[in-house]
């Protein structure tokens, strides 16, 4: 039976195909893999798979469908999104006449 093993490095860290190896039944795999795997501390913890187990996707294309460009940065311009924005910010902004804000200046320090 073959069997594929996954292994993570550091705890946290996604796990990666470390390799492929045969064995009679699950508990011997789990003892090649541990030899194999973990034996120096390489790696923090592992997947041991059946190999009849991992479903193969042959075909990965989405249909047209389920396409969603509306994710995708370049789906938007970001560049006219912020003039638009910058420019209701200054027309919403308030506005105070020259004359009350030289009279708060000629007051001097409080």
């Amino acid at each position: 039976m073959i069997f594929e093993i996954f292994r993570q490095e550091r705890e946290g860290q996604p796990f990666q195909h470390g390799g492929s190896l045969e064995a009679p039944n699950l508990a011997f795999a789990e003892t090649y893999a541990r030899e194999l795997y973990g034996r120096r501390d390489e790696s923090f913890a592992l997947w041991i798979v059946p190999r009849e187990s991992v479903e193969e996707i042959l075909d990965p294309y989405v249909a047209d469908v389920f396409d969603r460009d509306y994710r995708r940065v370049d789906g938007y311009s970001l560049k006219v999104k912020l003039k638009e924005a910058r420019e209701l910010a200054a027309k919403n902004a308030p506005h105070f006449p020259r004359e009350e804000t030289s009279a708060i200046s000629d007051l001097g320090p409080a």
